[in-house]
C-alpha cells in the first residue's frame, strides 16, 4: 500500500532533505582538518524542556549563550533505546532497526528486551570514528546501553556494573535507582578526559531515574540537575579543547491511567496474540514497564478493524496506526513493530497490569508518546559544526561527525 505524506509528516520530517544536503559541506570541512576535534556527546536521558526551564544550570546557560541551543524533536516511540540508537548511529529506526526497549520475535513467539548488538543494523558513531583513526569511549549509567551500542568503542563502561579498576578509581558506584549514579558516571568521563587524551570521542548516557521520580519543580530534581551542570563544567575544564554536544531521548510527563491492552481486548471477545509497552525494559522501578506507546500483534488479520474499534474507544487512546502507516510516519522498521501501533495522550500509558485498567491518583511519571518528543539540543565549542537549521531531531546531534 502506498502512502502520500500528510501535512503532519511533512512538518515533522521535511527538513531531512536539507540535512542530507549539508553532509557534503560538512565532510569537506572535516576533511581539511589535520585531526578531528575531541568531542563529548552527552545523551541526557529524560531531559525535557521543562527540566531545563526549572533548574539553575549556569554551564548549560553558557553553552546556550556562546554555542547553539534549540528545541528539537525526538523519535517515536519516545523511549530510550529507539532514540539512543538513533543519536549514536545518526540514522532513523527504519535503518538501525531498534524499535523499542522490547520487541516481539514473531517466528519464536517470544517477547524479549531489545538489547543485543546483533539487533543494531547500522554502524555506530564509534565505528565511524575508528575509520578515521579516532578512538572512542562509551559510558552509560545503564548496562543495557553498552550491550547494544558498544561496537567500535575502545573503552566501554557502565556505572551499573563497573569494573574493579573503575571502582578502585572512583569507589563503588551507587544504585541504578538513584540520582547519584549519574554523578559517578560523569566523574568517570572527567577522568577519561584528563588522563586519556588519545580518546577522541566520548559518548556519555545518563539515567532518567530522577525524572521518573520527581517533577521539574521538586527540590530533588533541581539538586540532581544542578549537580550534573557543575560536573559538565568540570568536564570543560578537563578538556578545554573539546566540543560538547548534548541532547535527550525524551521528556517526561505524569500519567493518570494505564491500560493492559491484552486484557482489554480479551474481555471484549477479541483475544490478541501479544500486546506490550514499547518502553518495557529491566528498570521496572522507573515506570513499572509502562509507556505511552504499545505494539499490538493480532491472532488474525481479520481482527484488525474490530481491535482498532475497541482501542479507539478507550479514553486517552490517541492514535491507533496500522503497521504500514506507523512505519511510514515514524520511520520505523516495519518488520519489528506490531500489526497495530497504539499511542496514548498526555495522560495515558500501556503495559502489563493486574487488571485491564489502573488509575494513578498521584501520577506515574513516564514517556513513550508523542507528548514527550520535545527536547533541547546544545552544540558548544564545536569546530565545523553545521548551521542551526541542520538540527531538527535529536538524531542530528552527532550524525555529521566522522563522515567521509
Amino acid at each position: 500500500m502506498s502512502h502520500v505524506p500528510s501535512r503532519r509528516t511533512l512538518l515533522k520530517y521535511g527538513a531531512a532533505a536539507a540535512a542530507s544536503a549539508a553532509f557534503s559541506r560538512i565532510s569537506r570541512a572535516q576533511g581539511q582538518q589535520s585531526s578531528p576535534q575531541r568531542t563529548v556527546v552527552i545523551m541526557f536521558d529524560g531531559f525535557g524542556l521543562d527540566y531545563l526551564a526549572e533548574s539553575r544550570m549556569p554551564v548549560l546557560s553558557q553553552w546556550k549563550r556562546d554555542g547553539l541551543h534549540k528545541s528539537v524533536t525526538g523519535l517515536m516511540p519516545s523511549v530510550t533505546n529507539v532514540n539512543n540508537a538513533s543519536i549514536c548511529c545518526g540514522v532513523w529506526p527504519e535503518v538501525h532497526g531498534i524499535t523499542g526497549n522490547s520487541y516481539f520475535d514473531e517466528k519464536r513467539g517470544v517477547e524479549d528486551y531489545m538489547e543485543s548488538a546483533e539487533l543494531l543494523l547500522a554502524p555506530t558513531l564509534f565505528q565511524r570514528a575508528a575509520k578515521q583513526g579516532v578512538k572512542s569511549a562509551l559510558l552509560s549509567s545503564k548496562a543495557k546501553t553498552v550491550t547494544f551500542l558498544l561496537r567500535g568503542a575502545e573503552i566501554v563502561l557502565t556505572a551499573e556494573e563497573p569494573t574493579a579498576e573503575w571502582m578502585q578509581k572512583l569507589g563503588p558506584a551507587p544504585s541504578i535507582y538513584s540520582s547519584e549514579i549519574n554523578y559517578w558516571l560523569l566523574r568517570a568521563a572527567i577522568d577519561i578526559l584528563r588522563n586519556r587524551p588519545d580518546i577522541g570521542c566520548l559518548y556519555v548516557h545518563t539515567t532518567d531515574y530522577a525524572m521518573h521520580m520527581w517533577p521539574p519543580e521538586a527540590p530533588e530534581s533541581k539538586e540532581h540537575l544542578e549537580r550534573l551542570d557543575d560536573l559538565f563544567g568540570q568536564a570543560i575544564n578537563a578538556a578545554p579543547d573539546a566540543a560538547f554536544l548534548l541532547t535527550a531521548d525524551h521528556g517526561m510527563n505524569a500519567k493518570i491511567r494505564c491500560y493492559d491492552l491484552e486484557k482489554v481486548c480479551v474481555r471484549r471477545g477479541v483475544p490478541l496474540r501479544k500486546a506490550f509497552s514499547a518502553g518495557r525494559d529491566r528498570y521496572v522501578k522507573h515506570n513499572r514497564g509502562c509507556s505511552g506507546a504499545a505494539y499490538v500483534y493480532l491472532k488474525s488479520a481479520q481482527d484488525a478493524e474490530r481491535v482498532r474499534e475497541i482501542l479507539t474507544q478507550l479514553k486517552g487512546c490517541e492514535r491507533v496506526l496500522t503497521r504500514e502507516a506507523a512505519a511510514h510516519e515514524y520511520r520505523l522498521m516495519a518488520s519489528r513493530i506490531g500489526d497495530l501501533v497504539v499511542c496514548g495522550d498526555n495522560d495515558t500509558l500501556f503495559g502489563e497490569m493486574d487488571t485491564e485498567q489502573e488509575n494513578f491518583s498521584s501520577g506515574l511519571r513516564s514517556h513513550g508518546s508523542e507528548h514527550e518528543q520535545n527536547i533541547p539540543l546544545f552544540v558548544y565549542h564545536a569546530n565545523h559544526a553545521p548551521p542551526g537549521d541542520y538540527f531538527q531531531h535529536n538524531l542530528d546531534l552527532a550524525r555529521w561527525l566522522y563522515r567521509t
